[in-house]
């Protein structure tokens, strides 16, 4: 068997999990991975550019510049594999541990009956929003367009939490993919981290005046609800920027914000990456 043989022989088995791996101790993450491993975090790593990275069999998207970005599913394993295969053939592999959680239930009442269970009509609406968030979503942007942490949009009451099983009227309904921000009417938000506005929609029916903002690698925002957009498609923002303003737009009790986070699909739980309210 000659060398270059040998070499692709090994590549394949360790990709396939058939070579041993060193396994990260508790709290300990590989490859100088940052973030936080627990089920609805956000990873971001940084490899040797024209290395390819996968998480199980997954590949990862891995920008030009070498960075990447890992987002936890609100139900991710136990533990999870990170593989490498480096420019000059060399092949390592890692495995670490993900926090597991515990979710709330949550009750919401007294919500139009239109809102829960919504019509034929409404349905086609439906259909219309998801299709348009979903093409927002979808946007390839090979790099991250953020640096550093990401701040809290707006300061207020916390009602809703990630990952809660939501109970709408009665009715048990898809888990909660974000946070919601309770504050008066007309407050401002502000864009948590630099990004480029994908979608900027004043009447969904969901989520009522609603904005999407691009992070780079995947990483989109939505924030739902508003009573004002004060930016337009295509524009870009800063972190600290006046995007828009709290509202009950849409399928909504009361003025606030639903803040979430997806990378290239994955619901991610936005406190996690903003930490601490002030």
């Amino acid at each position: 068997m000659s060398r270059v043989s040998l070499r692709l022989g090994l590549i394949i088995l360790c990709l396939l999990g058939g070579l041993p791996g060193a396994v990260s101790h508790a709290g300990e993450l590989p490859f100088g991975l940052r973030g936080a491993a627990v089920q609805g975090g956000l990873l971001r790593g940084q490899v040797p550019v024209g290395t390819k990275v996968w998480l199980g069999d997954q590949p990862v998207r891995v920008g030009e510049n070498g960075s990447f970005l890992i987002g936890l599913s609100r139900r991710a394993q136990r533990s999870l594999t990170l593989r490498l295969l480096y420019p000059d053939g060399e092949v390592r592999q890692e495995t670490f541990s993900i926090t597991q959680r515990d979710y709330d239930i949550q009750r919401i009442d007294g919500l139009p009956a239109g809102q829960v269970s919504p019509s034929d009509t409404d349905l086609a609406r439906i259909r219309r929003d998801s299709a348009a968030i979903k093409k927002a979503r979808q946007v390839k942007t090979d790099t991250p367009l953020f640096e550093g942490d990401f701040i809290w949009p707006v300061t207020g009451i916390i009602t809703g939490v990630y990952g809660s099983q939501r109970i709408l009227n009665g009715e048990a309904r898809s888990p909660h993919l974000g946070a919601d921000i309770a504050a008066d009417e007309g407050t401002p938000i502000r864009a948590p981290a630099d990004g480029r506005v994908v979608l900027a929609d004043d009447e969904m029916f969901f989520t009522g005046k609603t904005l999407l903002i691009d992070h780079g690698h995947g990483l989109v925002s939505v924030y739902a609800h508003m009573s004002a957009l004060d930016v337009v498609e295509g524009a870009w923002v800063a972190k600290g920027d006046v995007v828009g303003r709290i509202g009950q737009t849409g399928r909504a009790t009361g003025p606030h914000l639903h803040w979430g986070v997806h990378l290239n699909g994955v619901g991610l739980d936005p406190a996690l990456l903003a930490g601490d309210m002030p």
